[in-house]
């Protein structure tokens, strides 16, 4: 259940996957990227409400050859260069895009969390969603004839997210703003969640949200694996970072330099046995 970064990675992590790195402005699951990027992993439908600097990365790694999201951007900086290089010059791979609204893609998670083909929901009418996804249909409701909007189930291959803790049998503990990761989670046909640390007891936060081992393939104790985002009651989101990655991001060359920088340096996670 507790293993090396790279190990879980190369178990559970294929090319061609549909693959969720979930965490909406906390407890982003970056060093976990990092390694999909180390280990040269392609073909990838990457999946996220709001993709930012390790989409970036990944798209700009060659990793992606289609992204499904609802907003994408360096938050507080601006756009996302790799992504719009791949996008608008099919650099250094050509990227599809599907765009949904926020509510749209949380509303797809809980349709596969729930195990059901499709959902439901009051949105995309009067935007040009409708017109450029034909994954955005209606439907008319049995019992008052109105129309809504309608969008299929979405189950990832492989679901990844980053959490303060998990005790020694695996169940794992995350807090703050928790975002979709939860539903995330149990959509996915595997799931991998770096943690901060492993404990004896999940003593209950408010807030909290515990997910069961039973739902968890593979934990990897990564401290620091949100970083450069935050772990709440770890430590704090590094804004100069985010200003930083604008400069690399929007060279090519400058890019080049980060990313061999990056696949040259080993895999930061702690060995599974230790403190078990």
């Amino acid at each position: 259940m507790i293993v090396p970064l790279d190990e879980a990675v190369r178990e559970l992590v294929h090319d061609g996957d549909t693959v969720a790195l979930e965490g909406f402005t906390h407890l982003i699951p970056v060093a976990a990227g990092h390694e999909i990027i180390r280990q040269g992993l392609r073909d990838l439908t990457l999946v996220r409400m709001t993709p930012d600097i390790v989409y970036d990365q990944l798209i700009g790694a060659g990793c992606a050859s289609k992204l499904v999201f609802s907003w994408g951007g360096n938050p507080g900086v601006g756009s996302l260069h790799r992504f719009r290089d791949a996008v608008t010059s099919s650099w250094p791979v050509p990227l599809e895009i599907e765009e949904h609204s926020h509510a749209g893609m949380a509303n797809r998670y809980v349709a596969g969390a729930s195990g059901l083909p499709f959902a439901i929901l009051r949105g995309y009418s009067g935007t040009d969603l409708v017109a450029n996804n034909p994954n955005i249909r209606t439907v008319t409701c049995p019992f008052t004839g109105q129309e809504l909007a309608a969008v299929p189930a979405l189950n990832p291959d492989v679901t990844v997210v980053h959490a303060q803790r998990a005790d020694r049998d695996g169940n794992v503990q995350l807090w703050g703003i928790t975002g979709i990761q939860k539903e995330a989670v149990l959509a996915a046909d595997r799931a991998l969640v770096t943690v901060e640390e492993v404990v004896d007891t999940l003593d209950p936060v408010p807030g909290q949200v515990v997910l069961p081992a039973r739902v968890v393939n593979r934990v990897s104790v990564v401290p620091g694996g949100a970083a450069p985002s935050y772990a709440h009651g770890y430590y704090e989101r590094d804004n100069e970072a985010y200003r930083a990655w604008d400069a690399v991001g929007r060279d090519r060359e400058s890019f080049g330099a980060w990313l061999k920088e990056l696949t040259d340096t080993p895999a930061v996670s702690e060995p599974a046995g230790r403190g078990l």
